[in-house]
């Protein structure tokens, strides 16, 4: 990617999205799973990316199928012009499902309650179900008796002709830790879940487990189809793994903005709310007109770092609602250069990842909690 130049950032920040690096990390998840189907998953904004625009490029990239958390993010999807398998799998109690369903997308049951829901949605085509069941996880999905209920229940609204169920699926908890015994435990339990099914005389065509750390690390859990949705926007699933690099995924996204105003200060100059970076020595400061109202993690503040022309430079103070102060040094500067929050790595930026370390989180929540002040602009190599 070409880096922008002075005075071509428009708003208070850019997110700049490189559609061909997300098809490349598709094809590196592809590879790590070829003879499953491969599951794009874009909630949440495509994890902040933009969904419409990542789901075409995972169309592109031959992914068979979207994954999004909610029918209103399924809804985006086919407003934006995607009419290929789409499943939707979580509902709240009330939810209207008959325009989703009419949509032709499968949408998920959980517990006898949600296939109710959706038997009784009064849609005008059959619903595709995704039966869910929890292996361990304690979220989403029956167990127990619970899970005998579901099947019972669903056999006899298919044998009915009122839906089709299409597939059984279930979502690790550790798949990070890839040693964890969670992780077998879950697959024996999936295992047994879908037996169970089949003795109902119910095998459907999809079973899924896999997550993104799953699909790098389990092959075992592949299945039918696997689910990729972090590792494909250029971020690892957890440090166990590695880093992008080491995983050959190449980060997606890259947020930069640009200094508003550039001062010498003195030492023993106090920055930002509470003081607490104080400055040392005489040294340049520099604004960015970013802050925790844009997402930037506040919880960052005197430990995360910023990519000034070339050098990296630490945060001074805490993160404010619209601004972040970096301390520049005696770093050659001036209003209108250009900032770097975090990138791909390949000019010596920092990395996703390495604001979530200097936050205390993980990578997830730095892209996605991105909010709507930060345009999003698409770049394809290809």
């Amino acid at each position: 990617m070409t880096p922008p130049t002075k005075g071509r950032t428009t708003g208070p920040a850019e997110a700049v999205v490189d559609l061909a690096a997300y098809r490349a990390n598709l094809a590196v998840l592809r590879a790590a799973a070829p003879t499953a189907l491969q599951m794009a998953v874009v909630k949440a904004d495509a994890y902040g990316h933009g969904a419409v625009e990542i789901s075409r490029a995972a169309r592109q990239a031959g992914a068979e199928w979207l994954g999004v958390a909610t029918i209103e993010e399924a809804a985006a999807l086919r407003r934006g012009g995607d009419r290929g398998p789409v499943l939707a799998w979580l509902s709240p109690a009330g939810a209207d499902l008959a325009p989703a369903i009419d949509a032709g997308v499968d949408v998920a049951a959980g517990s006898t309650a949600q296939l109710e829901a959706v038997l009784g949605a009064g849609a005008t085509t059959r619903p595709r179900v995704h039966l869910k069941v929890d292996t361990g996880m304690a979220r989403g999905g029956v167990r127990g008796a619970e899970l005998s209920a579901l099947f019972e229940a669903a056999r006899a609204a298919q044998d009915a002709g009122s839906i089709e169920i299409v597939g059984i699926f279930s979502h690790l908890a550790c798949a990070d830790e890839p040693a964890s015994p969670v992780n077998t435990a879950q697959e024996h339990a999936f295992g047994e879940a879908v037996a169970e099914l089949a003795s109902y005389g119910v095998e459907p065509e999809l079973r899924h487990l896999a997550n993104s750390a799953a699909t790098l690390t389990r092959p075992s859990v592949h299945h039918d189809l696997v689910r990729v949705g972090i590792a494909s926007y250029g971020i690892s699933p957890g440090p166990t793994l590695g880093t992008p690099a080491d995983l050959r995924l190449t980060p997606v996204m890259t947020l930069r903005t640009a200094l508003s105003l550039v001062r010498r200060v003195p030492p023993g100059t106090g920055v930002s709310y509470g003081h607490t970076y104080v400055t040392k020595r005489e040294t340049t400061l520099g604004l960015v007109p970013v802050g925790y109202g844009d997402g930037i993690l506040r919880a960052a503040s005197n430990a995360a770092s910023a990519w000034v022309n070339g050098t990296l430079v630490p945060i001074a103070g805490r993160v404010c609602m619209d601004q972040v102060v970096l301390d520049l040094g005696d770093l050659a500067a001036e209003r209108g250069d250009e900032v770097v929050l975090f990138g791909a790595g390949t000019r010596g930026e920092p990395i996703a990842e390495d604001w979530a370390a200097a936050a205390g989180t993980i990578g997830y929540e730095v892209v996605t909690r991105l909010g709507g002040r930060i345009v999003r602009t698409y770049v394809d190599a290809t």
